[in-house]
């Protein structure tokens, strides 16, 4: 339970990336309104999975996992550059993920 935890963590801090890309200096409401749910959400998660699995550990899966989508929506829907070298290092970070999930 703690890993779909941190999953879902990882998953919510994605969502509170995005929606910091739409905040506008926190202008914009409903997006800074979608920027703070996510960010405690995200933490919260954090907070949960952390009780059971090594800080340290928790935290490079989350940010992890954060980065890796984060890069995936900006590729798929801001147009962001999907270049062989940033795919294949990105694929590095899913490795590790799954390296740290293996010897937890």
């Amino acid at each position: 339970m703690p890993w779909i935890l941190l999953i879902v963590g990882g998953a919510f801090e994605v969502g509170f990336t995005t929606c910091l890309r739409y905040v506008d200096s926190f202008r914009n409401i409903p997006w800074t309104l979608g920027f703070l749910a996510c960010t405690v959400v995200s933490l919260l998660l954090l907070e949960l999975a952390s009780r059971s699995i090594p800080m340290g550990t928790s935290y490079a899966v989350w940010g992890g996992i954060g980065a890796l989508g984060t890069t995936i929506v900006g590729i798929m829907w801001f147009g962001e550059p999907a270049s062989l070298v940033r795919v294949a290092l990105i694929a590095g970070i899913v490795l590790c993920i799954a390296g740290l999930k293996a010897i937890s």
